[in-house]
C-alpha cells in the first residue's frame, strides 16, 4: 500500500506530475533523465502523513533556506526517467519534509528514492516564492527544443528580444504567458551561480526562465500550468522556425495588434 492510498487530494497531486513527465517524454523534451520537477506539497499534508516516520537519515539540502521549515515536497528522483515516473511516480519520485533546522530533510515515501541532484537549486526557487508571498507551489525543468535551438543565436539572448518574437507568433501566446521569457546565459547545469542567476530573473517578473543552450525552469500555482507556459511559448517557437524553414521571414504580429490584444484581455504592456 502507498502513503498516498489514504490521501485522495495529495493522491490526485502526484498523479498531475506523473500526467506532465509523460508529456515531457512524449514532446521529446525529456531525452533519459533529463528534467526535473519539484512540487510543494505541504497543503495536502494531513495528520497522518505527519506521523509517518522517516525511511532515512536527516540529510543535507547544502544550505539554509529559512522558509521552508515545516514544508513538504514531491520530487522526481535522482538518475530517474520521466517514462518510468510516469508510469510509477512512487517508484521514480521522493516525498521530503524538511526539517525545523531549515537546512536538512528526511524522505517519508514508500521506497528509497533520493530526491534529484538539483534539489537545492529548486528548494531555493520555493524558498524565494514563500518569502514574496507567491501562491506558486510547483517548479519544472525540461529541454523544449525548439526553445532551446533559440538560444543557440545570439540575437535572441538579449532582454526580451525572444519575448517579443514569440508573442508575435499567435496571439495565445502573449494570453497565456504574459510575462514573457527571461533569459540567463550558459552557466554549469546543477551550479550553485545558476540558481542565483535563475532567480534573480524570476524576481523581474518572469515566469518562465530560458537557460542558454539547456533548457527552461518555469514555476506555476501548480505543475501543469507550469508545463502548459512552456508548451505555448515552444509552439510559437516552432511557428517561427517553420516559417524560416519555409524561406522567409515570418511577419509577426504588429505592435498595434498586439496591444490591442493586451487591452482586450487586460494583459501587462
Amino acid at each position: 500500500m502507498s502513503i498516498l492510498d489514504k490521501n485522495k487530494a495529495m493522491k490526485a497531486e502526484v498523479r498531475q506530475v506523473a500526467e506532465v513527465a509523460g508529456y515531457l517524454w512524449q514532446k521529446g523534451w525529456a531525452e533519459r533523465n533529463g528534467g526535473n520537477i519539484t512540487v510543494n506539497i505541504t497543503r495536502w499534508v494531513d495528520d497522518a502523513m505527519r506521523a509517518l516516520p522517516a525511511i532515512s537519515e536527516p540529510l543535507p539540502i547544502g544550505k539554509t533556506l529559512p522558509h521552508l521549515e515545516g514544508c513538504w515536497f514531491y520530487c522526481k528522483g535522482t538518475g530517474k526517467r520521466m517514462r518510468d515516473l510516469a508510469r510509477n511516480p512512487m517508484a521514480n519520485g521522493s516525498i521530503i519534509r524538511i526539517l525545523p533546522d531549515c537546512a536538512t530533510y528526511e524522505i517519508v515515501a514508500d521506497r528509497l528514492v533520493m530526491p534529484t541532484s538539483e534539489l537545492p537549486s529548486h528548494l531555493a526557487v520555493h524558498d524565494y516564492l514563500i518569502a514574496k508571498g507567491s501562491p506558486y507551489r510547483a517548479s519544472l525543468h525540461t529541454h523544449p527544443i525548439e526553445l532551446v535551438a533559440l538560444t543557440h543565436c545570439h540575437k535572441w539572448l538579449e532582454k526580451d528580444a525572444a519575448t517579443r518574437m514569440l508573442w508575435s507568433m499567435i496571439p495565445e501566446t502573449k494570453a497565456f504567458c504574459p510575462r514573457g521569457l527571461g533569459m540567463v546565459p550558459y552557466m554549469l547545469p546543477s551550479s550553485v551561480e545558476l540558481a542565483e542567476a535563475t532567480i534573480r530573473t524570476l524576481d523581474q517578473d518572469y515566469d518562465v526562465v530560458m537557460w542558454e543552450k539547456h533548457g527552461v525552469f518555469a514555476v506555476d500555482t501548480d505543475i501543469m500550468n507550469a508545463f502548459d507556459q512552456v508548451d505555448v511559448l515552444n509552439k510559437a517557437a516552432q511557428i517561427y522556425i517553420a516559417s524560416k524553414n519555409m524561406g522567409f521571414e515570418p511577419e509577426g504580429m504588429t505592435y498595434s495588434q498586439m496591444k490591442e490584444l493586451s487591452d482586450a484581455f487586460g494583459l501587462p504592456k
